[in-house]
């Protein structure tokens, strides 16, 4: 609640996440004081693409904004600032004036397979954030769907003024500034400050050089002021025009921020629709297994370290749309969650699922196997299972990706002293003690459990002036709720069943790789 006669400073943070728009309102503490959510849909036009349209994020973002202030009270002259997150590897081709040329090619888009193989013939400095060279390319990432529609759409790739990850557009469309956010550029398109910059040779030889004449000249750091709120979007969002905008960058990064993993030491785990687990290193650290460490991604002068799965919370969400249409049909009529009735409903499986494993790939693997080829998997069934028992299995499935991940990047020399955890697993108590038991390592949430659009908060304060650092914000605004322990005697249970799910892709891949390669 807003306290009687106090007049801020607050905060606007916004979120472009897979599924809707979010807008929130925080004060200098960390206190939330409202939120407001907008959906979108995306497009599968065929298996492996997925698109959506850059007009509904507009639409959406003018309803979360409006609805926040409504909700709120607050003057809009007190916002002192705001930033803002999306999606990542999300390519938006765009006209002078800032319209979608067509609808943004989506991160878990793997339709530029044969582009990303292009890559693993290159022997080039960028391939040092994949895997220290180990590992393939991945298709998802920026380059390679430049190639593909540059290859596959002339027309659009031609007439592009600009070619940008989606927090890039949303930046002109707050600000009318072009800039590219160093954030995804490291993570997801290969600049390195360290090596001077853009790889423009690895971007010749994967056919695509021109197309730094589509990216703006100006690489802005996350929390670099950016310039005043435009006439037109302070007109459209019901906001003061001149309120400070702030860089922002890619969604699971701000996650990373709002949990205050901004030192070297923890590891913020981003569950959502995919997950990512990202953390700070105070050296360079390459690995097989795991991406980066990307330099000057999150904060200037560390190194982030990042292992992450396509498919997390979706495949949760297509169990629950495809096969428990009774469940969320029941929940509607009475107004309950159907997640929760489906985590009651599995409380009592034992470890394992009684047998039953799923490997999540459903859009394929990030890590540790990057591989855009990967499908998902569902075996040892039996006649005495139950819809119950797989989705026991699903939310297994993603506990032991994470704990897969955290192996090999151990491996790699990251070893984190702490996992906090947010987004939509933190909502389920099933879900994250599963998390802890399978892992072995006690799973820490934070009061926030919306990390990521208290990041773009936290962003806003810092480029605001109103704190020196993130470091600085994340004493003041972030702070911690619940730790769970993990039960050792299960977490033993596991450890057959999490080596089971580590061992089966290799012994699949190749049987998978045809069938991809027969029908794509």
């Amino acid at each position: 609640m807003v306290a009687p006669g106090y007049e801020g400073p607050y905060l606007l943070g916004i979120d472009f996440g897979t599924e809707s728009c979010r807008a929130a309102i925080f004060d200098l503490r960390g206190n939330p004081l409202g939120f407001a959510g907008t959906p979108y849909k995306t497009n599968f036009p065929s298996p492996g693409r997925a698109e959506q349209s850059p007009t509904d994020w507009w639409e959406a973002l003018q309803a979360s904004v409006h609805r926040v202030f409504d909700k709120t009270g607050i003057p809009a002259r007190h916002i002192a600032g705001i930033s803002y997150d999306a999606t990542t590897m999300t390519v938006v081709a765009m006209d002078k004036d800032g319209n979608a040329l067509r609808d943004a090619i989506m991160w878990m888009d793997v339709r530029a397979t044969k582009q990303a193989a292009r890559a693993d013939e290159i022997d080039h400095w960028a391939k040092l954030y994949n895997g220290g060279g180990t590992m393939p390319a991945t298709a998802e990432w920026y380059p390679f769907k430049a190639a593909w529609l540059k290859e596959n759409e002339p027309d659009n790739y031609n007439s592009a003024y600009r070619l940008v990850d989606a927090p890039d557009w949303l930046t002109f469309r707050l600000t009318g500034e072009w800039t590219v956010n160093q954030n995804t550029a490291s993570i997801r398109s290969y600049y390195n400050s360290d090596k001077g910059g853009w790889p423009v040779d690895f971007y010749e030889k994967l056919g695509v050089g021109d197309v730094f004449e589509k990216l703006p000249e100006r690489v802005a750091a996350l929390g670099d002021p950016i310039g005043g709120l435009s006439v037109s979007a302070a007109s459209d969002l019901g906001l003061t025009p001149g309120i400070p905008v702030v860089q922002g960058g890619g969604d699971a990064w701000h996650g990373q921020i709002g949990l205050g993993a901004v030192e070297p030491g923890s590891l913020a785990i981003i569950t959502g629709s995919s997950q990512v687990m990202t953390g700070q290193s105070a050296k360079p650290l390459y690995g097989k297994g795991f991406m980066g460490a990307y330099t000057d991604a999150v904060v200037e002068g560390q190194y982030t370290v990042e292992g992450s799965s396509v498919s997390s919370g979706s495949v949760l969400k297509w169990f629950k749309d495809g096969f428990a249409r009774d469940v969320v049909n029941a929940t509607e009529r009475i107004g309950l969650n159907a997640y929760e009735v489906l985590d009651r409903a599995c409380a009592d499986i034992p470890p394992g699922s009684d047998g039953v494993i799923v490997n999540e790939y459903f859009q394929g693997n990030r890590t540790p196997y990057t591989d855009s080829r990967a499908r998902g998997m569902i075996w040892g069934l039996s006649l005495s299972h139950t819809p119950e028992h797989l989705y026991h299995a699903i939310l297994e499935s993603v506990a032991y990706d994470t704990a897969h991940n955290l192996k090999v990047m151990e491996e790699g020399g990251f070893k984190p002293d702490k996992l906090v955890y947010c987004g939509g697993a933190t909502k389920s108590k099933v879900w994250m003690q599963m998390y802890a038991d399978v892992t072995g390592i006690p799973a820490t949430l934070t009061q926030v459990g919306d990390a990521v659009v208290l990041g773009s908060c936290m962003l806003a304060a810092v480029g605001a002036g109103l704190y020196q650092s993130l470091p600085d914000a994340a004493r003041n605004m972030v702070h911690e709720a619940e730790v769970i322990e993990p039960n050792k005697d299960k977490h033993e249970q596991y450890q057959f069943y999490l080596q089971q799910y580590m061992d089966a892709w290799p012994q699949m891949a190749e049987l998978t790789h045809k069938t991809v390669d027969h029908i794509s």
